[in-house]
């Protein structure tokens, strides 16, 4: 999907179109009035107050038939400037544009506004030329949406839409959307009863039901065993806090805002944990180290909470409560190319068995002019950055740099993804710090007999459980490959009386192989079970009748394939079993 904001020339015609749904709405409500109408990643929006009128679905296709007549009629959209005293006056009975004209600077803005035909709004532009240029629109959606952003002001509507230069481009968008609703993890998740939320418990604190459950303890042994293969050690640490372990980290002054408020008890203050490397920096410290015991790899499947507002989260992807893949290695500075090139191995490996191709790199740099967020020390911070760029470099991997997106305490490569329904963000990530060892005074004995501190390099392979679920859901569309899928072989007896027998003795065979299976035993006709194996989109799907039973044999047919084939029990075994340890995509 084309980034329009991005696009130079989608962006004016996106523009414009929101200029010609404001003419159009203030055709057909005549009091309307009109705050913003901004350009953004998938097209436009406008906010507008319609006083005491609602928008509802119906009226979306009458906006864009006047939206069509007015462009038809091919008025030539024209600039003007103007002093803030004429601004204030053109405008004065429309207090939204009275109030974005009084906080401008006459000296340093240019005030302009655009006609086109009846129709003048306030706007520093660019324009097409004429309203003949927006032919191709599509009016999405609407929503509410406080002035400002503030809850304490007006709810405004919002109406969202989208234009492109050919009627193909509009098409293939609408096709797009389509899809991505198709694969929105939050419809998949209530069809396939994956997690549910609900307001008793609160926004952001997903539910995970028993199917969503299965692929979350698969996904976090996967990611444990192979951490443990390379050497890491796992630990269990509490997902609360005493206020002074995050002033020691530095966390309370760069991060507090995002955190819940302080639990007071007796004399104690303490903090749900938002992130866990004060807790590791803590049990490294429990121990004498050598630098022959570096480097030590300390990995946790670690829940923590952050205070995300309520408009912001989104489904798993986005939640205020997670569980996070996260790992803490304590290195010499000598090891720390080498270890953080092992990561960077990690997660290509990682995505390799997820089949996940569509990534890049983001070197996330400090903004050197921040003074606030980012903790003063050039040479730590240069130095830091070189080493990163050298790792990037020496494994030939293409990257881009992107000032102002560092940790406070060091720079960090971020992997950015974009799910299937276009949302960007990062899913993996691996930070170099020197800063936090030095605030928890960490040190190894070095060769010398000296006392020396550490590095660390903080790493997230496969992000939280919740986002990492959330981009497979899409990317899959609910259909998951056998090793991760809740629910890998359904068993349907052609007849209860005669096949269910057989049916639950090879569900035993089946589980006694570690192979999630069921048996749907419903009085119900074989084609309405197997319509629903097929919605279920159930890996395999057995068809249990006399002949299987009098041969010792099963029939299965492939998620996504209309054929049956008959094979032995053994060597259906054989073929899960295969597909399990390949992580066989299909």
């Amino acid at each position: 999907m084309k980034n329009i904001k991005e696009d130079e020339k989608l962006s004016v015609l996106n523009h414009s179109c929101a200029h010609l749904l404001a003419q159009a709405v203030k055709h057909l409500y005549p009091e309307a009035k009109f705050w913003v109408g901004p350009v953004v990643e998938d097209g436009f929006y406008y906010d507008i107050d319609l006083g005491d009128k609602s928008i509802t679905e119906e009226d979306l296709p009458l906006i864009e038939k006047e939206m069509k007549k007015i462009s038809k009629d091919g008025k030539r959209i024209v600039r003007h400037e103007l002093s803030k005293e004429e601004a204030l006056d053109m405008f004065k009975d429309d207090p939204y544009k009275i109030d974005l004209i009084s906080r401008m600077d006459e000296n340093d803005t240019v005030i302009s506004c655009y006609t086109q035909g009846d129709f003048t709004d306030l706007c520093r532009g660019p324009h097409v030329d004429t309203v003949k240029e927006i032919k191709y629109f599509k009016l999405l959606k609407f929503s509410g949406a406080y002035w400002k952003g503030d809850a304490k002001n007006k709810m405004l509507q919002r109406i969202y839409g989208v234009c492109f230069e050919t009627e193909e481009e509009l098409n293939e968008h609408l096709a797009f959307l389509e899809e991505a609703k198709e694969r929105d993890h939050r419809k998949i998740g209530k069809e396939q009863e994956l997690f549910c939320t609900n307001d008793l418990v609160g926004p952001g604190m997903p539910l995970w039901l028993p199917n969503g459950a299965t692929i979350k303890r698969v996904l976090e042994r996967y990611i444990q065993d192979k951490e443990i293969s390379l050497g890491y050690d796992h630990v269990y640490t509490p997902a609360i806090g005493t206020v002074n372990l995050y002033k020691t980290s530095g966390h309370w002054d760069h991060y507090k805002e995002n955190m819940f408020p302080v639990m007071k008890m007796d004399d104690e203050e303490l903090v749900l944990r938002p992130m866990n490397c004060p807790h590791h920096m803590l049990v490294y410290k429990n121990s004498m180290h050598s630098y022959k015991d570096l480097p030590i790899r300390i990995g946790e499947l670690a829940h923590d909470y952050r205070y995300e507002a309520s408009g912001a989260v989104c489904g798993l992807e986005r939640v205020r409560c997670m569980c996070m893949n996260d790992a803490h290695i304590f290195v010499t500075p000598e090891q720390i190319e080498k270890e953080f090139s092992n990561v960077v191995e990690l997660i290509l490996s990682v995505y390799k068995d997820f089949d996940i191709n569509d990534y890049s790199f983001r070197l996330s740099l400090r903004d050197p002019e921040d003074k606030e967020k980012y903790f003063p020390d050039d040479d730590m911070w240069n130095m830091a950055e070189d080493k990163l760029r050298k790792v990037l470099n020496d494994l030939k991997i293409d990257y881009h740099e992107d000032i102002g997106e560092a940790a406070f305490y060091g720079p960090k490569l971020d992997v950015q993804v974009k799910s299937a329904i276009g949302h960007e963000f990062t899913l993996s990530t691996c930070q170099l710090d020197f800063l936090l060892p030095k605030r928890f005074e960490l040190t190894y004995v070095d060769s010398d007999g000296s006392k020396k501190t550490p590095v660390v390099i903080h790493r997230a392979i496969t992000s939280t459980s919740e986002r990492f679920v959330s981009y497979l859901i899409e990317r899959y569309k609910g259909a998951f490959p056998l090793w991760l899928s809740p629910l890998q072989v359904n068993i349907i007896p052609v007849n209860n009386e005669y096949h269910l027998e057989y049916a639950n003795c090879i569900k035993k065979e089946l589980e006694s192989h570690n192979i999630r299976v069921s048996v749907d035993d419903r009085e119900e006709k074989l084609g309405y079970k197997m319509r629903e194996s097929v919605i279920k989109k159930t890996p395999y799907t057995l068809i249990l009748g006399d002949k299987e039973k009098d041969t010792n044999t099963i029939s299965y047919r492939l998620r996504g394939t209309e054929s049956t084939e008959n094979i032995t029990i053994e060597d259906f075994i054989n073929r899960l079993e295969n597909e399990v340890k390949e992580k066989t995509i299909f």
